[in-house]
């Protein structure tokens, strides 16, 4: 990792309330750190665990656990939908065996669940699982839940509106993701330093709740910080790497039958009567490549199209990631 790299990771991480914080680089020096701290009596109360998609954060994840006594609360928005287990590359049964995991298979993939949602329960889990003197590890790579999370987010519980959701989905599609997230910034600047303008359904979501309520999202959000001792672990990679990393993931993905379980998919959602336009809108598949993949199963797309498609998208999800991060440190700095 470079000086300037090793900067800006350390400037993310001051934006959380921590008490220690550490740099996961290739060799295992925070993950020592964080064992000797809880060998020696002043183990976290929290510890999570972030970083851009392919990084290596759940394999980090795995290791650490049992040498703190930890289970890990699920930060990942796509692990919550239950038949999305090869795709999303949620944790496998036998993982789950040996370390117990939160926030899984919540829900199925056409059903509705929000960010308040995920915040109260992930405080539910994290409260059960040091009630019974284990360590909680928050991982996943979904920034608004880790943000949420360790920033004591209250978020306020409004139901969907389909047609004010529809409404701005249709303007983004009609003017581009720019113009959508100008329209969040001329009515909510603060909100909009707070949510990643290449993720429409969330843009989307804060202008949909903001017409509802007639209150700014930032308002409504409000924070309540907590008094956790957290440790907050960034791992990171050189983009290199990590696009080799995302590469090598996917083809093991098509291998374990990822086709397979998106035809499956397409079956759930017909078999409940929604159509292939109506179940390719729903946030669940927005997840990287199911869209892709369902093309495939359509017939509309080739597997080797998809694949190349999957790439070029993974990719701008890996830049855009650290454009966000890098936005953070800039701020912090």
């Amino acid at each position: 990792m470079t000086a300037d790299a090793l900067r800006i990771a350390t400037a993310i991480l001051s934006r959380f309330p921590l008490s220690r914080q550490y740099i996961w680089q290739k060799h295992d020096a925070a993950r020592g750190a964080v064992y000797n701290a809880c060998m020696t009596g002043e183990a976290p109360d929290l510890i999570a665990i972030i970083g851009p998609t392919a990084a290596g954060k759940s394999a980090r994840a795995m290791m650490l656990a049992p040498q703190v006594n930890g289970e890990i609360v699920s930060a990942d928005s796509r692990h919550i939908y239950r038949r999305m287990d090869i795709g999303t590359n949620k944790p496998t049964p036998e993982e789950q065996r040996q370390v117990r995991h939160h926030l899984i298979d919540l829900r199925d993939p056409h059903e509705h669940f929000s960010l308040g949602e995920y915040v109260e329960l992930a405080w539910t889990a994290i409260a059960d699982i040091r009630a019974r003197g284990k360590t909680p590890l928050l991982v996943g790579g979904t920034g608004q839940y880790v943000r949420a999370v360790l920033r004591g987010w209250r978020v306020p519980p409004v139901p969907p509106h389909n047609a004010l959701r529809e409404k701005w989905t249709r303007y983004a599609q009609e003017h581009g993701q720019d113009a959508l997230f100008a329209a969040l910034v001329a009515r909510d600047p603060d909100a909009a330093r707070t949510i990643d303008p290449h993720n429409t359904r969330r843009v989307v979501r804060a202008l949909e709740v903001m017409e509802v309520t007639g209150q700014r999202w930032s308002e409504l959000q409000r924070s309540e910080r907590p008094t956790l001792r957290t440790e907050v672990i960034y791992v990171n990679l050189p983009r290199p790497e990590l696009y080799a990393q995302a590469d090598a993931r996917l083809a093991r993905m098509i291998e374990q039958g990822w086709l397979a379980e998106v035809e499956a998919l397409l079956d759930f959602f017909a078999q409940r009567g929604l159509d292939v336009n109506a179940a390719l809108r729903l946030p669940s598949m927005s997840a990287l490549g199911y869209r892709e993949m369902a093309m495939v199963a359509l017939g509309r797309m080739t597997l080797d199209q998809a694949i190349e498609a999957i790439k070029r998208a993974t990719r701008r999800f890996i830049r855009a990631q650290d454009t966000w991060f890098r936005k953070d440190a800039q701020q912090a700095i």
